[in-house]
């Protein structure tokens, strides 16, 4: 394992795209884009927390603002548009997001007050959205305790959704319109926090966990197939790579959630590991 840079806040959201690998930094309100030499450039500056995206079908980006309350897109000339209005999904913010294939967009969001934290009961307000290539938004799935990353397989028809809180991956049927059906545990995790995942061409997932420090490969139905450890919380993972297929972690300093808004100490940094098996679906290659 190397580090392929670092000197970052609270890292987030990778995405293999055009050649390098992209991800956000949270707390210093960027997204960066960093090459397999370490070079890196930020790409957009821009407030909001969380700070997620993807890329649409013809390599547009997209990112969830919750300052606008908005999914937004990238005009070439560096300035920002609305893509979507997300206030249908959740009006107390989204999280994480991937686009598939066919340029459905779909973001989550747990749909609680962070102040408060989640409420009692079993059935929890964490829910998924699509949103449509003409950008109308719609809730298209609930009750997950806390939603975060999510992968599409390279079908186009499953997507996976990591529940945090339940400690599982959770799968559902994509429809033709972007409906979601067919629930089901897809992986369970025992006491692991699934945060930003990916999919490989075997059909297994990458889950990234920032309390136990690793990232973990798994079958569907659970089998762990390998792990990698980390030297801290790692928030997300991607495969990609050029001349080579590289599990890439980002991975920060977790305070625990009691003290989110007052530390600063990240030393967000991008990882890389050799793998075998190259990735495949959404989030996915160039």
């Amino acid at each position: 394992m190397d580090v392929l840079c670092s000197g970052y806040g609270l890292v987030e959201s990778p995405r293999w795209h055009d050649g390098r690998l992209w991800f956000s930094d949270w707390t210093g309100g960027r997204i960066v884009a960093v090459d397999d030499a370490g070079t890196t450039e930020v790409v957009l500056e821009h407030r909001s927390l969380p700070l997620c995206f993807d890329f649409l079908p013809d390599g547009r980006l997209v990112l969830v603002s919750n300052q606008e309350g908005a999914l937004l897109t990238l005009r070439p000339d560096g300035t920002l548009a609305t893509y979507a209005d997300l206030t249908a999904v959740s009006d107390l913010g989204c999280n994480d997001i991937v686009v598939d294939g066919r340029g459905f967009a779909f973001v989550n969001s747990p749909h609680f007050d962070f102040a408060t934290g989640p409420p009692p009961g079993e059935v929890q307000p964490g829910r998924v959205g699509v949103v449509t290539p003409d950008g109308v938004a719609r809730i298209v799935a609930d009750d997950i305790a806390f939603p975060n990353g999510m992968a599409v397989t390279v079908d186009g028809r499953t997507l996976v959704v990591a529940d945090s809180y339940r400690h599982q991956l959770v799968g559902f049927d994509i429809a033709d319109d972007g409906g979601l059906s067919g629930r089901r545990v897809w992986a369970d995790l025992a006491e692991d926090n699934p945060d930003g995942i990916c999919l490989d061409a075997a059909g297994a997932a990458w889950y990234a966990d920032v309390p136990h420090q690793r990232c973990v490969r798994v079958a569907e139905g659970g089998e762990v197939l390998q792990t990698v450890d980390l030297d801290r919380g790692g928030f997300a993972c991607m495969l990609g790579g050029t001349g080579a297929t590289y599990l890439y972690a980002v991975t920060a300093v977790w305070p625990g959630a009691a003290g989110l808004m007052t530390h600063t100490d990240w030393d967000g940094q991008v990882v890389r590991v050799p793998v075998d098996v190259p990735g495949a679906g959404w989030p996915g290659g160039d």
